[in-house]
């Protein structure tokens, strides 16, 4: 069902692409280009960490999850603008699945120098 959800998100995204930046907010964000898009993505970061600090405090994890979904979200935008389907990141987490955190980045270090 996730799966589901996100090539929906995907298909809709690709389309708004196409849309004129009156027709909807995420067309509004393709036409102002990456660097509107990587402030919201920021954004929604700086604005799901405070939620995680208040529900730390409070026990209520209802704004984390609002606020998650707006990062999510914010995030299949970017990954849109690069033609990057959501099932490549999910493959790359099925990919680690059983990769130990350590050796993964360990790993990815190794190729990178």
């Amino acid at each position: 069902m996730t799966t589901d959800i996100l090539a929906e998100l995907d298909k809709i995204l690709a389309q708004r692409k196409n849309a004129t930046a009156e027709s909807s907010y995420v067309a509004s964000l393709y036409h102002k280009g990456i660097n509107k898009i990587l402030e919201k993505v920021g954004e929604e970061t700086t604005e799901t960490i405070i939620a995680a600090k208040d529900a730390t405090l409070s026990g209520n994890t209802d704004d984390l999850i609002y606020e998650t979904a707006d990062l999510w979200f914010h995030t299949l935008v970017m990954l849109g603008h690069f033609n990057i389907p959501s099932q490549a990141v999910i493959d790359e987490l099925a990919r680690r699945l059983h990769i130990s955190g350590h050796a993964e980045k360990a790993a990815r270090q190794h190729t990178t120098k």
